[in-house]
């Protein structure tokens, strides 16, 4: 079984919140036409002034993605 790896998307600023919820939007239209074998994805509001949005992805999966999308970061996701 491969690895997961959870990319994230960093947004700072008044409007983080709103722009992460927005972007996992986008995440889950990408993942329904790449028919990605995932379907992770999410948001977090770690502050008033900083948010997340994530997706995780394969690891066979993670170079398509990362090239394509450009997330921030990424890191090894655990169930």
């Amino acid at each position: 079984m491969s690895r997961k790896i959870k990319l994230i998307w960093d947004f700072r600023g008044p409007a983080s919140a709103k722009t992460a919820e927005h972007h996992e939007i986008h995440l889950k239209e990408y993942i329904t036409i790449e028919k990605l074998p995932i379907n992770i994805t999410g948001f977090e509001i770690l502050n008033e002034m900083y948010a997340i949005a994530f997706m995780v992805v394969t690891e066979e999966n993670m170079i398509q993605v990362r090239d394509a999308l450009k997330p921030h970061r990424g890191e090894v996701y655990i169930d």
